[in-house]
């Protein structure tokens, strides 16, 4: 089906949906009027599949589109991660709701999920309800949006246009999708940020590519042939970075050779070690408690003020030579070191080009909307002191569009998925029409420990994790594994 727009496109279109109709209050955001097409939600993680299960209680049709072979997709990367958050912080109550009323049994609450775990005992689930299942399509890339028959530019009765969702199968074929409005969950774990400190690639990053790991790598599982006996660089001063760091410790433990480097470009890694015993998750003060462990009897070196400005490979490929990696701080000062492989943790960035035909507003920091960027600058905020938020704070000048989840915060590495589910619940009841309800934001979230503004913690772009148990220090003192799903 080439290039064709579908209404009802997961199976038989609902009618329209007659709800009273509501004004907004001031700040309020008109969507399209509702009819035939469905509302679109871009991509089947936990926030994306909380928007389902919201728009299900709701009664409002909808198509979730993922990229992915599978639900859960992204989080499949990292399974191998355990999450510092307890499952009374990673599921969202629509979807438990719906999950219960099933059959479904929710796990402890205070249990430690991996990646692994979050997708098969709950995302799957969840994504196989009847009431979600028919409408979740994967291998559905997202490629671009529009307004049918409207550019950017054009302005006379735009509100009123459905959007067209322009979407690549896997199989290489292309349709387009009319949607009343487009919820966009889609994540930036596709777009890392890079390794050069001035947020431009390094001279040199592309052609040591080969050398380069993204976050989390397996380290202790699939991945341990690259780092076992070798000397890793690690790059970044979140929990990511914390994950990689003790994984390779434990390596080190069990193989000759192995190397671990941690470089930062703050003057101490304060940030990284967290509040400690006055984190209200213990998982996670745990884990920086760990890394400083690490760094202070030598398992770990680290390298302070390490602004990375050029890569320079020793060797046609990682199997025959190194790659040396140079500091340039911004007094020109230099340091040097040669690495067998790097792990670049350095966070994510937001990829907005699908949506460059529609009218973003986004704030010049963050690269998010300009209401929410105050609310969560990590200058200003750690995970747990954002304030609540919904839709008025989400809204974009393209009425019925919204990035809610991991996207909506920029470039800030302080997102939490408790933060994503309410997101949805507001963005959904201002879509149904509810705005009372959309409006009434509440959030309560875990402290870090260490919130002031002077010593904010970048928690990673909503995944961080650790190892359980390890040998390295005393058994009181181990960690279990970490994410930002508080």
């Amino acid at each position: 089906m080439s290039d064709q727009i579908e209404a009802g496109c997961c199976g038989p279109a609902t009618t329209s949906f007659e709800t009273p109709a509501q004004t907004p209050q001031a700040g309020a955001k008109e969507v399209a009027p509702r009819g035939e097409p469905p509302v679109v939600v871009i991509g089947a993680g936990p926030v994306g599949l909380a928007a389902a299960a919201q728009l299900v209680e709701r009664g409002l049709d909808f198509l979730v589109l993922e990229a992915g072979d599978r639900v859960g997709a992204s989080i499949r990367e990292w399974g191998h991660v355990g999450l510092f958050s307890p499952w009374r912080y990673c599921t969202d109550a629509a979807a438990r709701r719906l999950l219960e009323a099933s059959g479904w049994t929710a796990p402890d609450p205070d249990g430690l999920p991996t990646g692994a775990q979050l997708v098969q005992d709950y995302l799957v689930p969840l994504a196989a309800l009847p009431q979600i299942a028919p409408r979740v399509r994967t291998g559905s890339r997202v490629e671009a949006i529009t307004r049918a028959g409207y550019d950017r530019v054009r302005s006379a009765g735009r509100e009123s246009a459905p959007f067209v969702v322009r979407v690549r199968r896997a199989d290489g074929t292309a349709e387009k999708v009319l949607a009343r409005a487009v919820v966009d969950a889609s994540g930036s774990w596709t777009s890392p940020n890079v390794l050069g400190a001035t947020g431009l690639p390094a001279d040199g990053e592309a052609s040591a590519a080969a050398w380069i790991s993204h976050s989390l790598p397996d380290v202790l599982g699939a991945d341990r042939k690259d780092f076992a006996g070798k000397h890793t660089l690690v790059a970044g001063a979140g929990h990511s970075a914390a994950t990689t760091l003790i994984a390779l410790a434990e390596l080190a433990e069990q193989e000759p050779g192995t190397k671990v480097t941690w470089a930062i470009r703050g003057g101490d890694a304060s940030r990284t070690y967290g509040g400690g015993q006055a984190d209200e998750l213990p998982a996670r003060g745990r884990l920086g408690t760990l890394v400083h462990h690490l760094v202070t009897t030598g398992k770990i070196t680290l390298l302070t003020g390490f602004f990375t400005d050029e890569l320079i490979p020793q060797a046609d490929s990682p199997d025959l030579g190194r790659v040396e990696v140079i500091s340039r701080d911004p007094d020109g000062v230099e340091q040097r070191l040669t690495a067998d492989r790097i792990v670049t943790a350095t966070g994510y960035r937001p990829d907005h080009s699908i949506a460059s035909e529609l009218r973003l507003e986004l704030e010049s920091i963050m690269g998010t909307t300009p209401a929410l960027g105050p609310l969560i600058d990590p200058n200003q905020h750690s995970c747990g002191t954002v304030p609540p938020h919904g839709v008025d704070e989400l809204a974009h000048p393209e009425p019925g569009y919204y990035a809610i989840g991991v996207k909506s915060y920029g470039r800030a590495p302080t997102f939490l998925l408790a933060t994503g589910f309410e997101q949805a619940r507001s963005v959904v009841a201002a879509l149904a029409g509810d705005w009372e309800a959309a409006r009434d934001v509440r959030l309560e979230l875990p402290e870090t420990g260490v919130c002031s503004s002077s010593n904010a913690v970048g928690l990673g772009t909503g995944i961080s994790g650790g190892l359980l148990n390890l040998p390295l220090i005393t058994a009181d003192a181990s960690v279990s594994g970490g994410s930002c799903c508080g």
